[in-house]
This record gives C-alpha cells, structure tokens and sequence, in this order.
C-alpha cells in the first residue's frame, strides 16, 4: 500500500488524496507539518514540502506534479471508472491550463497567504495574524472565484462536461479556505453549486473528516446544503 506524507490542509496533498480515493486505491496517511522542517523529513525532501509518495519500489514520489503522474502511471482507473484526465488532446490541455492555474495563481496568491496567517505562525508561535495580508488574500480570492464562476456558467465541470484533474485541484483548495471560514458562499455564484456537487461524492467524504486540534472548521464545511 502506498504512504503519503501529507498536511491535513495543505491543498497539493488534498488533490492526491482525492485522485487515490475517486481511483478507488487504499493509502496509509501520515501527518507531516512540513514548516516544523523535522530533520527525518528533510533527508527525504530537503524542500521541507507535501505531498511526499513512498511506495516500494519506487524512491520517493516528492511534489504533487510527481505524485499526479506515478498515480496515473500505476494506479490508473479501471473498469467503469472515469479518467481524470482525458484521452482528448483539446480537453487535457484545458486541465492542465487550469490545473497550473490553481497551483501557480490561486495557490500563492491566495490559499498559501491564509495558511501562513491563520495555521503556520500559530503552530510556531511566531505571531499574530496580519490583517493586511488577510485582506489581500482575500481580495485576491473575490477574483479568482469570479473568474471560475465565469467559466462554470456555461459548463458542468472547470474544464468541460466531465469530471477531471482540474476540478480536484480547485476543490482541494476550495475545501481548505472554506474550512478557515474564508469564503463568502453567498457571493459565490456558480462556484456554490459546482462544490456542492463535488463535495457530495464519495472521494470527498474523508476529506471532510478531518479537523485540526485548536482550529475548528467552518459551519459550512462539512455541511452538504450549505
């Protein structure tokens, strides 16, 4: 069974988690605070970073761009279940489009920003909160969640009419900004009801077990009509 080191809110380790729970794959989790920069997981991944991936035979699986593609190269769907990434040249650039999106935009501008005030400098005790930080970030997300709500008006899904990578990895983050009470869903638009849809499946449910000690969730987060 493969290992993953990982952060209960770190969104990179939440898009593998997804991926191994929608490809129906067991995996053994491993708490990680990567900020702590423990020693032991250094030697592994000296960018003090997750998600990290063991699994024998294979060294270590370091970074989420790693993990995406040793999963799709061994533990690719089968059977009836759906590809997160399509077969169609078109359609797979288009989730790639968005998915360097999430990681590239959304990600630091955004999601990193929050973590940093709200999670990271309490668990080092190295200071309050910046208000101005927390209000660029936000600022910053009001765009971001205009820009996807645009594109799901005339789609089902981030990239199409099926379910792919792309929507994993915005819901990854979607999912940890709504656990620290960092979205407004009223003023979501058709951003609600896509993760309404997303967080009713199956591969969500863990996702939405998980709880921090001294960081209670949001009174949206594991609600299915928020």
């Amino acid at each position: 069974m493969p290992q993953l080191l990982h952060h209960k809110l770190d969104p990179a380790s939440r898009l593998i988690r997804l991926m191994f729970a929608e490809y129906g794959i067991e995996v053994s989790l491993v708490d990680v605070a990567p900020w702590r920069r423990d020693p032991d997981f250094l030697e592994i991944n000296p960018a003090a970073t997750v998600p990290v991936m063991l699994d024998e035979p294979f060294g270590p699986v370091v970074g989420v761009l790693a993990a995406i593609a040793h999963i799709e190269a061994n533990f690719g769907p089968e059977g009836h279940i759906e590809a997160l990434l399509p077969e169609n040249g078109t359609e797979r650039n288009e989730v790639w489009r968005l998915l360097e999106w999430v990681l590239l935009k959304l990600g630091p501008e955004v999601t990193s920003y929050l973590l940093e005030e709200k999670l990271i400098k309490r668990d080092l005790r190295s200071g309050a909160p910046e208000p101005s930080v927390i209000r660029i970030a936000k600022a910053n997300l009001a765009e971001h969640l205009a820009y996807f709500s645009w594109l799901l008006a005339t789609r089902r899904w981030l990239a199409g009419d099926t379910l792919t990578l792309a929507d994993f990895g915005l819901a990854a983050h979607i999912s940890v900004l709504d656990y620290m009470g960092d979205i407004a869903w009223e003023k979501a638009g058709e951003m609600k009801d896509w993760y309404a849809r997303i967080k009713s499946r199956p591969a969500f449910r863990p996702l939405l077990a998980d709880r921090i000690v001294g960081m209670p969730a949001s009174s949206t987060y594991a609600d299915l009509d928020f």
